[in-house]
C-alpha cells in the first residue's frame, strides 16, 4: 500500500476512533446556540480620507462627491460649483458585528470596504460613520485608521503586483457602541437552546443531563429545540451558567460528505454498507502521431510530401478481482476494503456514490 493511501485510511480510522461514545462528549453550550445570546450585524456609508492618490475617481463615483460636498458644507465649505479633481477620498461600506451584551462604550471591530474605483484603501482614515442595526438605529460609531494588510507596487511600463486586497481592510477596535440591546437575560422565565445539528436523540440526551442535575426543568420541544426553566431561587444567568458545562454525547447521523474539487472524503463512524461487490479497473487509451516524409522516385516529377500515421494503444489494468463488503461493514472495513483494490480518493469518491446508487450504502451522500 502506497504511502498516501496509508496516510488517507490512517486519518480516516483515527476521526473514526475520535468519534467513538467514549471520547465524543461535549459541553452543551459546544453544541448550542442560545436564544436571544448572539451578535448583531451592524451597517454604515462612510468616507476614507488621506489615501496616497488611491482613492476613488470622482468623474466616475458621483456618490464619492456627492458625500464629499455634503461633508464640506457641515463644516461651512461651499464646493458645490468647484472643480473638485482629488484621488485621496474613497466612499466605503463599514460593517461591524454588535456583540450580546455590550455595554455603552465597547470598543468592536470594524471592517471596511470599497464601494467605487479606489486602489487601495491602505492608510487612509475613516471618518466618524454611524453603524445601524437592521432596524435603522444607529448602535455604534466607527472612526480610525484602516490597516489592509496588503502590498501592492507598480512600474512606470504598467506591471503591478499585489499581495492581499488593498480595497478592504480593518480597524481593530474602531467602532465605540452607542446603544445598548436592553436584553434583560436574569429576568428570562424560559431559555430556549438550539442545536447547531438537530437531531431527536442529542435533544433528548441534552433534556436528561439538564434535568439528572436539576429535575423536571427541562424538556426537548423538537429535535433542534430544548427548552429550560430556572428552579426557584435560580435566575437565568445563574442556571445558564451551571447547565452549560454539562456533558453530553451528541448523536451523529450516517453520512458521507465529499468535496470533489480537493478530493477529501469524510465518513462518519456510523456509516454502514450492505453486501456489496465493487470491482475497479483503468483503462488507458494512448494516441500518438507520426510525421512521416515521402520522397518521390528519382526522375518521377513527385513532390516531397509530409503523411501523418497515428499509432494507437489500449492498456487495461490486470490482476484486480471483486471486492466483497459483507452486510454491515463498518468505516474501517470500508477503507480497508478500498484500498485494497489500490484506488485514489477520487476513485473512490465514484465508488462511494455508486455503491449509494445501488442502495448498498446506508448513509446520506453531501457533495460539496
Amino acid at each position: 500500500m502506497s504511502h498516501p493511501f496509508r496516510l488517507f485510511s490512517a486519518i480516516l480510522i483515527a476521526a473514526s476512533l475520535a468519534a467513538s461514545p467514549a471520547l465524543s462528549a461535549s459541553r452543551i453550550k459546544d453544541i448550542v446556540e442560545f436564544e436571544g445570546v448572539r451578535d448583531n450585524m451592524l451597517v454604515g456609508y462612510g468616507i476614507v480620507v488621506g489615501l496616497n492618490g488611491t482613492g476613488d475617481s470622482l468623474r466616475n463615483a458621483p456618490f464619492t462627491r456627492q458625500s464629499l460636498e455634503g461633508m464640506l458644507e457641515r463644516m461651512g465649505v461651499n464646493t458645490r460649483d468647484a472643480n473638485i479633481n482629488t484621488k485621496n477620498v474613497a466612499a466605503v461600506m463599514v460593517t461591524a458585528r454588535l456583540p450580546a451584551f455590550a455595554a455603552a462604550g465597547s470598543p468592536v471591530d470594524a471592517t471596511v470596504s470599497a464601494m467605487g474605483d479606489a486602489k487601495s484603501l491602505q492608510g487612509g482614515t475613516l471618518l466618524v460613520t454611524p453603524l445601524m442595526g437592521a432596524d435603522g438605529e444607529a448602535y455604534a460609531v466607527a472612526q480610525g485608521t484602516v490597516q489592509t494588510g496588503s502590498i501592492s507596487a507598480g512600474g512606470a511600463s504598467g506591471s503591478s503586483i499585489s499581495k492581499g486586497v488593498p480595497t478592504a481592510g480593518r480597524i481593530a477596535g474602531g467602532a465605540l457602541v452607542e446603544r445598548e440591546l436592553g436584553f434583560q437575560l436574569a429576568s428570562m422565565g424560559q431559555m430556549r437552546m438550539t442545536l447547531r445539528n438537530p437531531d431527536f436523540t442529542t435533544s433528548r440526551r441534552i433534556a436528561e443531563a439538564v434535568n439528572r442535575q436539576f429535575p423536571g426543568t427541562a424538556y426537548a420541544q423538537n429535535p433542534t429545540i430544548v427548552a429550560v426553566r430556572p428552579p426557584a431561587g435560580h435566575d437565568m444567568t445563574a442556571f445558564m451558567a451551571q447547565i452549560e458545562n454539562l456533558s453530553v454525547n451528541p448523536d451523529t447521523p450516517a453520512k458521507v460528505v465529499i468535496d470533489e474539487v480537493s478530493g477529501v472524503i469524510v465518513m462518519g463512524e456510523a456509516v454502514r454498507v450492505s453486501t456489496v461487490a465493487i470491482a475497479q479497473g483503468n483503462l488507458t487509451i494512448r494516441v500518438q502521431e507520426f510525421p512521416a516524409v515521402v520522397q518521390p522516385a528519382p526522375f518521377s516529377q513527385g513532390e516531397t510530401v509530409v503523411v501523418p500515421q497515428t499509432q494507437v494503444d489500449v492498456e487495461e489494468e490486470k490482476g484486480k478481482q471483486f471486492l466483497t463488503v459483507r452486510s454491515g461493514a463498518s468505516l474501517s472495513d470500508l477503507v480497508a476494503g478500498l484500498n485494497a483494490l489500490g484506488v485514489t480518493p477520487r476513485d473512490m469518491i465514484s465508488i462511494l456514490q455508486t455503491i449509494k446508487a445501488a442502495g448498498a450504502l446506508q448513509a446520506d451522500i453531501e457533495v460539496m
